[in-house]
């Protein structure tokens, strides 16, 4: 086991001279050789090891006995633990999600907030064995290449010594080197979705092929080549199509499906989200016209005049209107005990009706120049709006200054905004990009009454 570990190092570039690892230890027999492991590399690689240990407070007595086997081996060698006591359950039923998954949220946190204490890399003890039940659990769930990749060697600060090794090489370099370690009782039982694949699945397919977890490893180096390469070809097609405004829609749409897919799948990363095939589904046919696609509380891919946008949307901002501006289905707005009136016109209409009724100017806006996460609320601090009128791009704050808007009277007036830009200040008049123009087809009138 201690060979192949050691390539693995090296392979991946793991490790450098002088890092210093957390490395996540629950007493296992992994967890304990993955730390046997990197002491045996701590002197001649002059590492600083600092060990990390959660209780989940699930198994009673037998979880106190884990943390107590963990605080005595590090004793023993002389390793600073790091521990964290959570009630798991409890906190599952505050996020709302499954215990399984609150546990290994909640480990990777306390990893996180260690390594960031220390400028550490983190070393979790991930096996070839690991890796094949995460492939076949994947697989389960309809995944497609990016699934199949199983447990990255490396992912950011995040390093796995061990996704070379299998689980019997593991408990052999234990059992050669007389390292103790203890057993999670949960993990002999079929209580969870990857105990059942373990007990249940596994020992069948390794019954067709005793080298499975290997085959499987060697498979998942293939995807993740795959993968890559599908990566690297959907990065270059986002840059191209990125501008200020957001994404081309029309480059996007354009693209292959799975190219297309992996771009979607790189843009909502930055906001943890994992897209599912629903996702992807409706921002490819949003792209054609404009339109709203709920990803997450509060998180919308918005497409309009032909560029994709991932909006987030503040709590302030949600509870000022809706998450996003309908302007066909919402007649008024109230703020601040005023009261807006909205109503769209086609330019035909509009013409005909400017022949007898006399429209401020400063109150009409092009429909469809509307951002469909522009909100109606009063100002923020570093709101900014260019004038119509004026083509010069100004605070707001001054803007109303300069118009003598009494202070009292500032916090008080209606903005339409989009994020900090403004498009309609109450009083000031439109932005140049919202302005009415002969080619507008739709125009938005607003009237403030108190």
């Amino acid at each position: 086991m201690e060979n192949k570990a050691q390539k693995t190092l090296e392979k991946y570039k793991m490790l450098e001279m002088g890092d210093t690892v957390v490395v996540g230890l629950s007493g296992g027999a992994d967890s304990c050789a993955l730390f046997h492991f990197l002491l045996s590399q701590q002197k001649k690689m002059k590492l600083r090891i600092i060990a990390c240990h959660i209780n989940h407070l699930l198994r009673g007595q037998e979880a106190d006995r884990d943390e107590e086997f963990v605080r005595c081996l590090c004793r023993r060698c002389d390793v600073e633990l790091k521990l964290l006591r959570i009630d798991i359950a409890k906190e599952a039923a505050l996020r709302r999600e499954s215990t399984e998954k609150t546990g290994r949220d909640v480990r990777y946190e306390f990893f996180k907030r260690t390594a960031d204490e220390y400028g550490a890399r983190i070393a979790t003890a991930h096996t070839a064995s690991d890796n094949a039940e995460t492939v076949i659990f994947n697989m389960t769930r309809g995944s497609g290449v990016h699934g199949l990749c199983g447990i990255p060697p490396v992912r950011g600060n995040i390093i796995r010594p061990l996704i070379e090794v299998t689980r019997a090489e593991v408990e052999k370099y234990c059992q050669d080197n007389g390292y103790e370690y203890v057993t999670d009782s949960t993990n002999l039982t079929g209580d969870y979705t990857r105990n059942k694949l373990r007990l249940n699945v596994v020992p069948v397919l390794k019954e067709i092929n005793p080298s499975f977890d290997n085959t499987m490893a060697l498979m998942s180096g293939r995807m993740r080549e795959i993968s890559e390469y599908i990566n690297m070809q959907s990065k270059n097609t986002l840059q191209i199509a990125k501008t200020d405004k957001g994404y081309k829609a029309e480059i996007l749409d354009s693209a292959d499906s799975v190219i297309f897919a992996e771009m979607i799948r790189i843009l909502l990363s930055e906001y943890d989200i994992i897209p599912e095939a629903v996702h992807i589904r409706l921002i490819k046919k949003i792209l054609s016209s404009s339109g709203a696609v709920e990803l997450k509380y509060n998180i919308f891919a918005v497409s309009k005049q032909g560029f994709l946008r991932i909006i987030k949307k503040s709590e302030s901002n949600i509870t000022d209107t809706a998450p996003e501006i309908a302007f066909e289905e919402q007649k008024t707005v109230v703020i601040n005990d005023k009261k807006i009136s909205l109503e769209i016109m086609n330019i035909e209409e509009f013409n005909n009706r400017k022949k007898n009724t006399e429209f401020l100017f400063d109150n009409l806006l092009d429909c469809d120049t509307i951002p469909l996460t522009a909100v109606f609320r009063t100002g923020k601090s570093g709101d900014r709006i260019t004038l119509a009128r004026r083509r010069v791009t100004k605070p707001v704050r001054k803007l109303f200054i300069e118009l003598k808007i009494p202070q009292e009277e500032r916090s008080k007036r209606v903005l339409l905004a989009d994020g900090s830009e403004v498009l309609w200040a109450e009083g000031a008049g439109v932005s140049s990009e919202c302005a009415v123009t002969e080619n507008t087809k739709r125009v938005l009138i607003l009237s403030v009454a108190e």
